[in-house]
């Protein structure tokens, strides 16, 4: 067996607490900072090109997500495989993991790139390029394409990463492009005025230059999950392992992807080129301002993996039940704070008086159930964690598949744009049912698992001084 690096974190022994910390701070921050580039692309796109830019870009993201998104389930997937290898000290699966990726995340990544050119006019008519928006998201569209498969690789190394437990690296490849989208936007944009085009520029180079980070990290040779040519062999059970566990997040990008098709064809029906650029605002504050949630996902994802792995139950429960904790306040203060300044955190973005009323309608609508999204996205996440597809893949779709897509169809008939609106929270609260319904069953099972555990272990001491007093026994008799 091949000797493997030593982890950074002791993700089976060091407290949870301070485990969750170290593993959610990096990642919320790195999350936060490629989340702020969104920001301030939207912010310089809303003030010096226009409202209909934001709808282009609006119109854009979705699809870009989509195909990167090959990267990330790749990487959720694989990272689970790898964090519950090395829990059960089994490192040749996880360095054959690593190599079989390499091979996935390529092929994939280049070959959905080729098809986005092929069908750059129908794809983007379907996701709303319509009227104005069009030119604007086409021009955008095409200048990133290339950068894709850069952000593909970054999306699945990070979670790569992470499973090895290394916190710091992933947050460095996210904070390196945001910084570098910023000030690219500022002058390609400000300076030399190249409009949308310049905006697409800014991000495409800021998307080479995180996939680039995270290349030279493992070429390096600073990770413990090592490379070995003979793992770029494609292997059926390894793909079919990673495929089952990252199809879940493959799955719920590609249904936020068909929310965003739905949502930006609804509200040009309901309310043009504004309703899709007020979306535009509230999608970007709610990736803003949601990122604790997102790191506390990332950060928990490891731990949970890893003792799962390592059959040390009780960590598993103690990870889940602080990460929900964490992230409930956070998203009650999140509420608080919309409620109290939506109207100024709209005037950010845009001057446009009709804009600003209705984005701030809008995100008050969307945010009204936001104290209960923390524990429907950790428990997607603990079952894809544990290796559990199906019921993660159920509870991915919960709430954009089986709620807020047909709400959206379904309440502007009877309340026009608002109705729009009124779909996420009740989406949100509905989903929140169903995730309680399946996370119950498994704290009796962590609980019965851990109790047997803790018999068997108390057997086999009884077992051990019942032989040291036989052999002690048998020594007096021998002496007497």
């Amino acid at each position: 067996m091949r000797e493997r690096k030593k982890t950074r974190l002791n993700l089976g022994e060091d407290s949870i607490g301070s485990l969750l910390f170290k593993q959610s701070l990096p990642a919320a921050i790195g999350l936060m900072s490629v989340i702020v580039y969104q920001l301030v692309d939207t912010i310089f796109v809303g003030n010096f090109i226009g409202t209909n830019a934001i709808a282009a870009i609006t119109v854009v993201l979705p699809i870009t997500f989509l195909i990167s998104s090959v990267g990330m389930s790749l990487g959720v997937g694989g990272a689970s495989v790898i964090s519950r290898a090395m829990g059960a000290d089994d490192p040749d699966k996880a360095y054959l993991t690593f190599g079989n990726l390499i091979v996935l995340v390529s092929i994939l990544s280049i070959s959905a790139m080729i098809l986005g050119y092929l069908f750059a006019n129908p794809v983007l008519s379907l996701f709303g390029a319509k009227g104005e928006v069009f030119p604007m998201a086409y021009q955008y569209y095409m200048i990133l394409l290339p950068a894709l498969p850069f952000l593909a690789w970054a999306m699945m190394a990070n979670n790569l990463v992470r499973s090895e437990g290394e916190a710091t690296i992933p947050m460095i490849a996210m904070i390196i492009p945001g910084i570098l989208n910023i000030l690219l936007d500022a002058l390609f944009i400000m300076v030399f005025g190249w409009g949308i085009q310049g905006a697409a520029l800014a991000t495409m180079f800021s998307y080479i230059s995180s996939g680039s980070f995270l290349l030279w990290y493992f070429v390096s040779g600073r990770s413990s999950i090592l490379f070995y040519k003979e793992n770029l062999k494609l292997k059926w059970d390894i793909i079919k392992e990673t495929i089952s566990i990252g199809g879940t997040t493959l799955a719920r990008q590609g249904t936020a992807s068909l929310l965003a098709i739905v949502i930006n064809n609804t509200l040009f029906v309901y309310s043009g080129e504004l309703g899709i650029a007020a979306y535009g605002i509230v999608s970007r504050v709610m990736m803003f301002i949601f990122f604790p949630v997102f790191g506390l996902v990332q950060g928990s994802l490891p731990i949970v993996g890893f003792n799962f792995g390592a059959n040390q139950y009780l960590r598993v429960r103690k990870t889940m039940t602080m990460a929900i904790s964490w992230g409930t306040f956070f998203c009650f203060l999140i509420l608080l704070v919309i409620l109290g300044f939506a109207d100024p955190v709209v005037r950010v973005f845009t001057k446009d008086p009709d804009l600003i009323a209705a984005g701030t309608v809008a995100l008050k609508l969307v945010f009204l159930a936001s104290p209960v999204i923390a524990m429907q996205a950790l428990g997607a996440a603990y079952f894809q964690a544990i290796g559990k597809a199906l019921p993660a893949l159920l509870l991915t779709l919960t709430r954009q598949g089986f709620f807020l897509i047909p709400l959206i169809f379904i309440l502007p008939k009877s309340f026009g744009t608002n109705g729009i609106w009124y779909a996420f929270p009740i989406s949100d609260t509905m989903a929140l049912i169903v995730t309680v319904a399946f996370l119950f069953p498994q704290w009796k099972k962590l609980t019965n698992a851990e109790s047997h555990k803790s018999i068997e272990k108390g057997k086999e001491e009884s077992k051990e001084e019942s032989i040291e007093e036989n052999i002690e026994e048998s020594i007096e008799s021998k002496v007497v």
